[in-house]
């Protein structure tokens, strides 16, 4: 005999342990999907980050097409024509000419700069040197004394370090390996430092001349 409230409590909660067992499938499913989905994205962004790693390498060597239509030379090393339908200038060089080039101009800017011991060349750092030391002088106005701020800073190494060792064939050597591209940047700094340099002397200089050259003017209008 089944009383009325037996079959309501069975109304109410009809097959109560397959209901928990139920959700706790449901949740246990739910968090090896997102296992699944977390390790998928995990690969996902290996997989991209080692693409764009490898699309990224700066010191790759990689193909260049140079050829063009309608071409025509502008001077040695530049051209200008019609590449993929579009007009186009084109300067082609060989990177061992650049970097001897880029190289050259460094060294000789930083000369003039800060001269040359070698050859004796005084260079913009020394000229200013000797228009301060002139400014100075009690002949011509100055209080014996100089004032000196300016560093004698040279940007290049001329002497890189090298690795001693053995080569190949057994023999005593030093070697400097670099990447390419790092030494022309490189170079290419040393460069932009350089000529910012040389505008800065050249324009101390010009200052330092005229005042010289008006306290000397200065003291002959006394002596009259």
């Amino acid at each position: 005999m089944v009383y009325p409230n037996q079959r309501m409590k069975i109304r109410l909660f009809p097959d109560r342990n397959s209901y928990f067992c139920e959700s706790h499938e449901r949740v246990r499913n739910m968090k090896n999907v997102s296992k699944k989905v977390s390790k998928m994205l995990l690969l996902l962004a290996s997989t991209s980050l080692v693409a764009v790693s490898c699309s990224t390498n700066p010191h790759k060597a990689e193909k260049i097409e140079t050829n063009m239509d309608k071409k025509d030379n502008v001077s040695s090393d530049s051209q200008i024509g019609v590449k993929d339908g579009n007009m186009v200038f084109q300067r082609k060089v060989e990177i061992k000419e650049e970097l001897r080039r880029l190289q050259n101009d460094v060294y000789s800017l930083e000369d003039r700069v800060y001269g040359n011991r070698n050859y004796g060349s005084l260079g913009l750092y020394g000229v200013l040197k000797k228009c301060k030391e002139d400014l100075a002088d009690k002949r011509n106005g100055g209080d014996g004394k100089l004032t000196w701020t300016e560093p004698l800073e040279r940007v290049t190494n001329r002497e890189d370090d090298l690795k001693l060792g053995l080569d190949e064939n057994e023999k005593l050597v030093g070697v400097t390996v670099e990447f390419l591209k790092d030494r022309i940047d490189r170079f290419r700094g040393y460069r932009n430092v350089l000529e910012k340099r040389e505008d800065e002397y050249t324009e101390k200089i010009s200052i330092c001349r005229t005042e010289l050259k008006s306290r000397k003017a200065d003291e002959k209008s006394g002596e009259r």
